[in-house]
């Protein structure tokens, strides 16, 4: 090679060089530009989510609502007992569904964050419906404050949400439609409250963009039912969230059976007060066409106590001088038409399909919801082509079994959606 061929060789590596240079420059100028649009557009986000008023307030929506359902309304920092103590941060949120009849509503609720980096894709989220409350609004779990007459039914279940926390899950926590706002809450109407479990994950994306769009879905009783209701839901009702899988403890079903067993409940029972809910429940939830009426229904002694629904938390309601005094068998009027009010509890049976793996935990202690029940609805779930886990806890009664399946519940989060 001649020094003309070596002096050209050494300008085209030069030239390859600079060539080299500006297109990483160039390169690292446009990652630099996608990365400050991704912040800008998550500050954005951020910045775009309203701060919901002060105090009892929060919980009135505007008169117009914005439009889709699991639309974010607003958002404030959460007070009282309703932050989780492994949560960066817990917020309570006001955000769109649909009421029964499909009716546009707004329902509250809380989103608690996980300390630390988000994996990629976002926060995996567990949706959790929760137990009986009441139907009176001071018994929204995001209303819950120490001494409140709904503390025991709601807080008793804070060790498993703080673990799921540290675990790296999302956890978003629904009232339930009208259960804290001022719209009547369809108290054990599943799809109802299956939607208000669906749609406060897509709110919480709304509100915080570490969130991710994988699902899982956790209810206890009244949450349970409601859970399963959500999962049956799921695909056609919100098709942009990807559902992983079902935890479903010891769930209310097959109402209307129950129903027909009241006429052998002779002693008085705290079952009574359960059984008034779910009547509550029909009234809201009937159609015009066939209209339940309360008055129509119950006895003058049940009737005696009626408007307390709406005023006192279950533990109050329940109490023996309240209706936890009166024996189930004296519930319901004599003569009275049922027809309408069995049709209504048929249709709120949780037999759900569902593409998405399911575990049901239940004690065989427990004396609320009857293990019998829960092994018919197992068997009519796997009827219907569901991936059903089945897991039976010798001893433990209804309020334990969440705690008593905790391992074996974190297991199947972690098989179904894993955390990172």
């Amino acid at each position: 090679m001649g020094a003309d061929d070596a002096h050209e060789v050494g300008r085209e590596s030069l030239t390859a060089r600079r060539a080299h240079l500006l297109r990483t420059r160039v390169l690292a100028a446009v990652m630099a530009g996608v990365a400050a649009i991704a912040l800008l557009a998550a500050n954005t986000a951020a910045a775009m989510v309203r701060t919901g008023p002060s105090g009892l307030a929060f919980y009135h929506p505007p008169r117009s609502l914005p439009d889709g359902h699991g639309t974010l309304i607003w958002a404030r920092n959460a007070g009282g007992l309703v932050p989780l103590a492994n949560a960066a941060s817990t917020k309570l949120v006001l955000y769109t569904s649909l009421a029964p009849g499909g009716k546009p509503t707004a329902v509250s609720g809380s989103v608690s964050v996980p300390k630390g980096k988000p994996p990629k894709g976002g926060w995996p989220v567990i949706s959790y419906a929760h137990g009986t409350t009441g139907i009176a609004d001071v018994c929204a779990p995001s209303r819950n404050h120490e001494g409140d007459p709904a503390q025991a039914y709601i807080s008793y279940v804070d060790p498993q949400l703080n673990a799921w926390l540290a675990a790296g899950y999302a956890v978003v926590r629904t009232d339930y439609e009208g259960l804290g706002t001022p719209a009547p809450h369809a108290y054990l109407i599943g799809a109802t409250e299956g939607r208000s479990v669906l749609d406060i994950v897509r709110a919480a994306r709304e509100l915080d963009p570490s969130i991710g769009k994988r699902f899982l879905i956790s209810g206890h009783s009244q949450g349970g039912h409601a859970a399963l209701f959500a999962a049956g839901e799921a695909n056609g009702y919100v098709p942009d969230l990807a559902l992983r899988g079902t935890v479903s403890y010891a769930p209310a079903s097959h109402l209307k059976e129950q129903a027909s067993l009241l006429p052998a409940l002779t002693s008085p029972s705290s079952l009574t007060a359960l059984a008034t809910l779910i009547v509550k429940g029909a009234t809201i939830a009937s159609a015009p066409s066939a209209p339940i009426y309360a008055s129509a229904l119950l006895s003058d002694q049940v009737l005696a106590y009626y408007p307390l629904v709406n005023q006192l938390c279950l533990s109050d309601l329940s109490a023996p001088s309240r209706l936890g005094g009166i024996a189930p068998s004296t519930m319901v009027r004599s003569g009275a038409d049922t027809t309408a009010l069995f049709k209504v509890l048929a249709r709120q049976n949780p037999a759900v399909t569902t593409t998405a793996p399911v575990l049901v935990a239940q004690g065989d202690a427990d004396t609320t919801v009857f293990k019998q029940f829960t092994d018919l609805l197992v068997n009519q779930l796997n009827g219907a082509g569901d991936n059903v886990t089945y897991s039976v806890y010798p001893g433990v009664n209804h309020g334990g079994i969440v705690a008593a399946s905790e391992p074996e519940v974190l297991a199947f989060y972690k098989s179904k959606l894993p955390p990172h």
